[in-house]
């Protein structure tokens, strides 16, 4: 009798084991197995659990606590690049790649809260490791359940490279794009300034010369009172032609900018705000903590500059704080104005590209940029700007 009884022990293990391996297995991919396994035939009660592993098309392993392999279906000889028989009685560390040295456990294999693929909550990211020993990327769960009072690790992985090579490419992508972007503002900043230069210089200067003229005109006793309301005409027009040229020039690169730093250079952007929409607004800053280099400065000022141009166009607000400080080697940059707030939607618009324009100088600067309306009243834009580098 005892004979006979060890003779079924070894017949229905496999089967015991094979539930538990498919206890694992996740179920979308257990109804897919199902129907495949199963096909036309609807009369059939049963199925076979065996046929199920063997043709699930990702790859399934049954692992011990030792990370001994038990079961492979062909899914995973054919990732691994290996076969059943081969896999079957090998460490676990010879086609998945430990993460730690330390690792002891199927489960070490799959730490938790680390590595995560990010497809589902259940997926880790690991590396996989093909009989001629070329790594490549697999995500994979692992399941258990005892059997003989031993547990039992289902492991289900599958192969990410076209994946991984796809996102690589976007990423390369998207770094070239960021490259791009931060040449043509720089090419864009270097246009401008010389176009500035040039206005006030040259432009500028002849302005000047001939309100000199009409000054020098105008002290002729002999003049018609006809001529004499002409001069008086034309020099009118002549300073706001003055004055339109000055405002010209100060928008495509002030001055100030160059010559007294950041921090004079943002009271003039203030001072010119408030002037010209009414509005209020308030600079908290000291100039010992702003004097950054041209690149540093010339960014937080165009930042500054296209926020309160967004403030002046969409806010409908009555108050506007600038408040830049430093910290921990850090400029701290917030805007906040009191008005209707920004909405999500408005955020994503392919049209703003007045936002879009100052995350890719933050990002330029390997920094950090929160825009925000959810806390009314009105919009609070949060920046943060590491100044390695940028301190003169």
């Amino acid at each position: 009798m005892r004979p006979q009884r060890r003779a079924r022990s070894r017949r229905t293990g496999p089967v015991v084991l094979v539930a538990g391996f498919l206890s694992g297995y996740c179920a979308g991919n257990m109804a897919a197995a199902l129907r495949r396994a199963r096909g036309p035939q609807r009369g059939v009660r049963g199925f076979d659990s065996r046929r199920i592993v063997h043709s699930a098309s990702d790859a399934i392993l049954s692992v011990d606590e030792h990370t001994t392999i038990l079961l492979a279906n062909p899914a995973a000889a054919q990732m691994f690049g290996s076969s059943v028989s081969a896999m079957q009685g090998s460490q676990l560390s010879r086609f998945v790649q430990p993460p730690t040295p330390e690792a002891r456990t199927p489960l070490d294999y799959f730490p938790a809260g680390g590595g995560r693929a990010g497809r589902r909550a259940t997926d880790y990211a690991v590396t996989g490791i093909r009989t001629g020993g070329q790594l490549f990327p697999i995500e994979g769960s692992i399941s258990s359940v005892e059997h003989d009072g031993r547990p039992v690790f289902t492991v289900i992985l599958r192969d990410v490279s076209e994946r991984h090579l796809v996102q690589q490419k976007l990423a390369r992508s998207h770094d070239q794009l960021r490259q791009l972007s931060s040449a043509l503002q720089s090419i864009r900043e270097e246009e401008r300034t010389h176009i500035a230069r040039e206005l006030h210089d040259d432009l500028g200067q002849l302005l000047a010369s001939l309100r000199m003229d009409l000054t020098l005109l105008a002290r002729i006793d002999e003049l018609p009172d006809a001529s004499a309301r002409l001069l008086a005409g034309m020099e009118t027009n002549l300073l706001t032609a003055i004055a339109s040229l000055r405002r010209i020039a100060t928008n495509l690169r002030p001055r100030a900018l160059d010559e007294g730093g950041l921090y004079f250079a943002l009271q003039g952007l203030r001072d010119e705000f408030v002037e010209r929409h009414g509005i209020a607004c308030t600079l908290l800053a000291d100039e010992a903590e702003l004097r950054l280099d041209d690149a540093a400065s010339t960014a937080v000022f165009r930042i500054v500059q296209e926020a309160l141009t967004n403030i002046a166009r969409h806010a409908e607000a009555r108050n506007v704080l600038l408040n830049l400080y430093r910290t921990n080697g850090e400029l701290l940059v917030t805007i906040q104005d009191d008005g209707r707030g920004i909405r999500a939607e408005d955020m994503e618009k392919a049209e703003s590209l007045g936002l879009v324009g100052m995350r890719e100088r933050v990002w330029a600067m390997h920094g950090d940029i929160t825009i925000a309306g959810d806390e009314p009243p009105g919009t609070r834009i949060d920046i943060v700007l590491p100044l390695s580098g940028h301190v003169v």
